[in-house]
């Protein structure tokens, strides 16, 4: 296990430049390691996942949000951190059936809060989460394993999934959300799928009140982390 370092980002260049030279960064060091990638808003995700599909076809997608994350634009921009999810299903990067998104909670228009689930993939609102723990999960992580199966997966794990009680440091907050324990169950329960690489975004360390977005995010990290060492131990 090590640190990788910074990736090197192109200043006042644009949104499209910044992923350009992500995706070129970042596509070595996937092929020689298994990554995980901090951010940043949600917007590194789509150039990980375009280098991924390279790699490895269409892969399916667990993803960890307060928000939706597949509006037609960003705020009258054609892409950006809204919009990511959209674009890697449009673009064949991740197969929609086998798109897993745990944790929404926040207004949007239909065809946006649906779009993951109108073309066969599956969503979790919070709502439908709440009160759930620990083994109560159990059949919600087996339905995913059985969807799934072998097909390579990545994780993209947005912080502002928990509840601001749990991560206020993030840029959008949204009341209503997952809990800790809730996020690790999931973390750790599904550390056995043919996991290829994870992010953790949206952590916003000036908004943190006592780091506890910070920690909550290192937590979840190392628990994918442990999970896969884990897993290669038993491969081996």
């Amino acid at each position: 296990m090590g640190d990788g370092g910074n990736l090197r980002l192109p200043n006042a260049s644009g949104l499209q430049a910044a992923r350009a030279a992500i995706q070129a960064q970042a596509a070595p060091l996937m092929q020689r390691h298994h990554c995980v990638f901090l951010g940043g808003d949600h917007a590194i995700t789509l150039p990980l996942l375009r280098a991924l599909a390279h790699q490895h076809g269409p892969l399916a997608l667990l993803h960890f949000d307060a928000h939706c994350d597949t509006w037609a634009d960003h705020f009258g921009e054609p892409s950006g951190h809204g919009t990511w999810t959209r674009e890697a299903i449009e673009e064949g990067l991740v197969s929609a059936h086998h798109t897993v998104q745990v944790g929404l909670r926040s207004a949007a228009e239909r065809s946006a809060r649906e779009f993951v689930r109108d073309r066969g993939g599956l969503i979790h609102h919070a709502r439908e989460l709440w009160g759930l723990e620990g083994a109560q999960l159990a059949p919600l992580l087996q339905t995913v394993r059985e969807r799934i199966g072998q097909r390579p997966i990545y994780l993209s794990l947005d912080i502002d999934c928990l509840d601001p009680a749990f991560a206020p440091g993030t840029g959008t907050p949204e009341a209503g959300g997952l809990s800790m324990s809730q996020v690790l169950y999931w973390v750790e329960g599904l550390a056995d799928l043919n996991w290829v690489g994870m992010d953790c975004v949206e952590v916003c360390p000036p908004f943190d009140h006592a780091e506890l977005s910070s920690l909550a995010a290192c937590t979840l990290v190392w628990a994918y982390l442990s999970g896969q060492a884990r897993r290669l131990q038993t491969a081996a």
